[in-house]
């Protein structure tokens, strides 16, 4: 381990984010709206820290290990946010740079998280950044400086494994560049077309679609309207066409990939992630649907529309809220709260622990349940048709575990901060799981600001190490993990 390869690669890292961080500060100057320095100053410590990292620090040529790539993913993770936290502070759009962290993380990690109690107040571009920052943290951070530089060479593959670890799609191109690249084609592509969809068919200010679509191809949720998209909730196009998006951010990009550059116009229907979580969505959507169309109140189609809504919302992590599903029966809210753990498919910009990995343990149980009673026999566990590798159906066996401990450990953790125990648990689901909302205080119309700054400081750390599944994040305190070389 070579703690000066990480040095000098997170000096790159953030040297980027600085010029990542010029387009709010160009439409600060546009606007008029006097917060340019507010990014002026995190630009100067980004680069200026960024660049005697990378040009001071000499590292041997060779590829980044597999321990510098876990560091290095990790550290730019935590780097960003804070310098990202700067700009929230500087504007004194928030108390404290505590607050500032927590909220630079949830848009990061595409969480939707927030702690703002007013978004009126705020100038336009720090309500810009906030969103442009999980546009930026969907497809990955690292993943982004993959795609455009070639100098990590065979390391880029350990890069790639550490951000985007778990079942993610396999290598589209020979090369993993080729594959980020591929990637981030898409991503751009879909969110330039949600983009236009918006603000042309949508007639919608070119701000609103641009922070909209900030917000659903990520599966981000945050939006700088007090209402958040509910302010849209009656534009039946809007609404139908971020449910499109977010369920289409929900998918795994190499199937979009296959069809596009491969021919494989089946890749969707053959697939058997992508058939689980439509399945999910579907049945979930009727259930809830038919839940509030009992509870009264509401006509059929207004619960058809908002039960597609948001179970599209949160079942992809999103966390968009066109209704404060707080106030819904206990069965669709516990409907919900299922999905913010199932989550998204592996390879979208979705969090959760995945429906591969829910479809995989189910089959695992099942496979015990004839091993009880039938030891001798040998049944291969097949997704798609095809065997799943043993040490494969370990490790997200594994993961499970340690998804569900994160959850149960993070529940008793908030309970000592005074919490009740439905805002408790779900406060840990909706960062763990980086949806955002979750149900009691920290509901869909509620916001964490009043969560101590102790427990904002552990539902941050929560929020990354859901984003990067708990091994690239947890391995770092391993004392085997810092023997340099």
């Amino acid at each position: 381990m070579s703690i000066r390869v990480v040095l000098k690669y997170l000096g790159l890292v953030l040297v980027v984010l600085g010029a990542m961080l010029l387009f709010p500060l160009a439409w600060s100057v546009a606007a008029g709206d006097g917060a340019s320095l507010c990014f002026i100053v995190p630009i100067l410590v980004s680069v200026v820290a960024g660049g005697l990292l990378w040009l001071r620090i000499a590292v041997p040529t060779g590829s980044i290990t597999r321990r510098e790539g876990f560091a290095l993913v990790t550290c730019s993770w935590i780097a960003v946010a804070l310098v990202g936290a700067l700009p929230f502070t500087l504007s004194h759009a928030l108390p404290t740079y505590v607050d500032a962290v927590f909220e630079a993380m949830s848009g990061f990690t595409t969480t939707g998280a927030t702690v703002f109690t007013s978004l009126g107040e705020q100038p336009q571009s720090i309500l810009l950044w906030r969103n442009y920052s999980q546009w930026l943290g969907g497809m990955g951070i690292v993943t982004f400086f993959v795609a455009l530089f070639p100098m990590f060479g065979v390391g880029a593959a350990r890069l790639f494994d550490a951000e985007m670890p778990g079942p993610h799609p396999e290598r589209l191109r020979t090369r993993i560049r080729d594959t980020a690249q591929a990637l981030w084609a898409l991503y751009v592509s879909f969110s330039l077309a949600e983009f236009l969809l918006l603000w042309l068919g949508g007639r919608l200010p070119a701000f609103d679609s641009l922070n909209i679509t900030f917000g659903t191809m990520p599966t981000g949720g945050f939006l700088h309207l007090s209402d958040s998209i509910g302010a849209y909730g009656d534009n039946t196009f809007v609404t139908v066409v971020v449910t499109v998006f977010m369920l289409a951010a929900g998918v795994n990009f190499a199937l979009y990939y296959y069809m596009a550059k491969k021919g494989r116009r089946w890749a969707l229907k053959d697939n058997s992630e992508f058939r689980l979580y439509i399945t999910i969505f579907a049945v979930a959507s009727i259930v809830i649907a038919v839940d509030l169309l009992h509870a009264g109140g509401v006509s059929w189609s207004e619960a058809a529309k908002l039960a597609t809504f948001q179970v599209a919302s949160v079942q992809t992590t999103t966390g968009f809220a066109t209704a404060d599903f707080n106030l819904w029966p206990s069965l669709s809210k516990g409907i919900l709260v299922v999905l913010m753990v199932v989550g998204a498919s592996a390879g979208s910009t979705g969090g959760g622990l995945k429906v591969v990995r829910v479809l995989v343990v189910i089959k695992y149980a099942y496979r015990q349940v004839i091993a009880a009673f039938s030891p001798r026999s040998v049944i291969p566990l097949r997704v798609g048709g095809e065997a799943v590798p043993e040490g494969t159906v370990s490790a997200i066996v594994g993961m499970s575990i340690l998804y569900v401990c994160a959850l149960g450990g993070g529940f008793l953790v908030m309970t000592l901060h005074g919490l009740d125990i439905v805002t408790a648990f779900t406060s840990v689901v909706a960062t763990v799981g980086n949806v955002g909302p979750g149900l009691g205080a920290v509901g869909a119309v509620e916001n964490y600001a009043f969560i101590p700054a102790s427990g904002k400081a552990f539902l941050t750390i929560c929020m990354l190490i859901g984003r990067l599944e708990f091994v690239t994040v947890i391995a770092l305190a391993s004392p085997a993990f810092w023997r340099w070389r």
